[in-house]
């Protein structure tokens, strides 16, 4: 599967989480169902993925994880605040450059509509 073929996969079973759920749990409450509906589906998904920073020629583990990788490709970054903001978006990114992963998803299940939500991130690698 491809990494667009993955995110759709990943939005419509984050449409189904949230119409499910709807907002106002924990973020891990979300992470966790939006996994078991990804995996009921047969997709690969790792959860709390370790990243590190190669730095000077060393890799150094900081304590970065990744909320979801799903299908090897798809990071995914979920998220349950008011509103996303610029500054929820520089983290995504920053895996995506450490990983060397293209596509990114940033999911905020707190929006009342999940759709408004969902902020979709390309590493130009």
């Amino acid at each position: 599967m491809d990494e667009e073929a993955a995110a759709r996969q990943v939005l419509d079973s984050a449409m189904k989480v949230h119409t499910a759920l709807g907002p106002g749990l924990l973020e891990s409450a979300y992470e966790v169902c939006l996994d078991y509906e990804l995996s009921k589906r047969g997709i690969t998904v790792k959860k709390q993925v370790p990243i590190a920073v190669r730095y000077d020629g060393v890799q150094l583990e900081l304590g970065y994880r990744l909320d979801l990788l799903v299908d090897r490709k798809v990071v995914v970054e979920v998220k349950a605040i008011e509103k996303l903001l610029p500054l929820h978006h520089a983290p995504l990114l920053s895996y995506l450059k450490l990983g060397g992963y293209k596509l990114g998803l940033l999911l905020n299940f707190h929006a009342l509509h999940l759709r408004d939500g969902i902020k979709r991130i390309v590493n130009g690698i």
